[in-house]
């Protein structure tokens, strides 16, 4: 049963929804009314849904879900005692939500540039995507930006954070993932709440992308010590797997977008550039082919080629790693501190976007 305290919250958080999307109508146009209707009523439905986890771990008849759920309530609580991310009511509910992904975002880009287009709002600023809750509204969307020539990517989103402005619950879009992906996932969402700036999608998705992955290497040192040698091997040599995987995937779409940008900035004909393009992404498919059996088949990245292997592909992969390495190298200069990391991060995000690149850069040289 909701708490009264629960109740409140919802009511409290259904009505800030309704207010920011009364600011948003008023700013948008009309051809937009349905889109953040849409997102009001997508986010509403799912706070309404959340149950204290603990209530769900003590009543569900599922005992494949119970363990799961207080595997996340434990990785939950190791994100704010060792990894310094907020200690709040986040990821302390849990949501079913009968369907596969809780948003699909769509991604677009010309059909000869790598430059994704940007879409506004009066909260989360510009950003590279439109988000759905509902599949069928995000696909009609993908197709008319197709119709328009553009290229267009779409992704089912099994996570995404309300930046602390709600009490984001754990889902039943992830909660059977692998134990180590349920790690990397709450770790990647509770530091978009430690930082986040309007219109850099890229300084947001990599610095989250650089703290699971700091975050994932503490956590199985400390399940070696709680669950002994065995079991943490076990998730280590997962984590390493999934580390190569998307390491490889990293390279490839790097070694694409190089190949891309090199045609597009040149002096061939529109004609010759498709061509080109084409045979880019049949070599990038192919080397895929070849990471695939190696890999024993594993279909990892099959979801990304089939919502679109093409430019705005490239760049939503892209959103999410670009600038991982630097983040990583800064964390270093701190030594590992954490919250000194942060206070870096955020000194960072606070420089107006023309000066923040080379600032991170430069602080990761250090």
């Amino acid at each position: 049963m909701t708490t009264r305290r629960g109740r409140r919250s919802l009511m409290a958080a259904i009505v800030a929804v309704a207010l920011s999307a009364a600011m948003a109508l008023a700013l948008a146009g009309c051809s937009d009314v349905e889109f953040y209707w849409q997102g009001v009523a997508g986010q509403a439905d799912l706070l309404a849904r959340a149950k204290p986890m603990g209530e769900i771990i003590e009543t569900t008849p599922d005992p494949a879900l119970k363990a799961r759920l207080e595997q996340a309530r434990a990785i939950r609580a190791f994100a704010s005692r060792e990894l310094g991310l907020p200690d709040n009511h986040s990821y302390t509910t849990y949501a079913d939500l009968g369907r596969p992904f809780v948003v699909w975002n769509v991604f677009a880009a010309p059909a000869l540039s790598l430059s994704p287009r940007q879409w506004c709002f009066p909260v989360a600023g510009c950003v590279a995507y439109r988000g759905y809750f509902a599949e069928d509204d995000a696909r009609a969307e993908a197709a008319r930006l197709a119709a328009t020539g553009d290229d267009v990517h779409l992704s089912g989103v099994p996570a995404y954070s309300t930046l602390g402005y709600f009490d984001d619950p754990v889902l039943s879009t992830f909660i059977r993932f692998r134990e180590v992906e349920l790690a990397r996932l709450v770790f990647h969402e509770l530091a978009h709440q430690v930082v986040y700036v309007k219109d850099d999608t890229s300084f947001n998705e990599s610095f989250a992308t650089a703290v699971e992955e700091e975050g994932l290497d503490r956590w199985l040192a400390a399940e070696r010590e709680r669950r002994g040698p065995a079991v943490a091997e076990e998730l280590a040599a997962d984590a390493a797997r999934g580390r190569r995987v998307r390491a490889e995937f990293r390279v490839m779409i790097a070694t694409t977008r190089e190949r891309l940008a090199a045609l597009y900035g040149g002096s061939a004909s529109d004609d010759e550039k498709r061509a080109g393009k084409a045979a880019a992404f049949a070599a990038m498919r192919a080397e895929y082919e070849r990471q695939r059996a190696a890999s024993d088949g594993v279909p990892a990245f099959d979801r990304w080629f089939a919502g679109g292997a093409n430019n705005a592909g490239i760049a939503a992969a892209g959103l999410y790693a670009d600038r991982v390495p630097q983040f990583r190298a800064l964390l270093a200069a701190e030594n590992g501190d954490l919250h000194r990391f942060y206070d870096r991060v955020k000194a960072l995000a606070a420089l107006p976007k023309a000066e923040r690149e080379p600032a991170l850069q430069q602080a990761s040289r250090r």
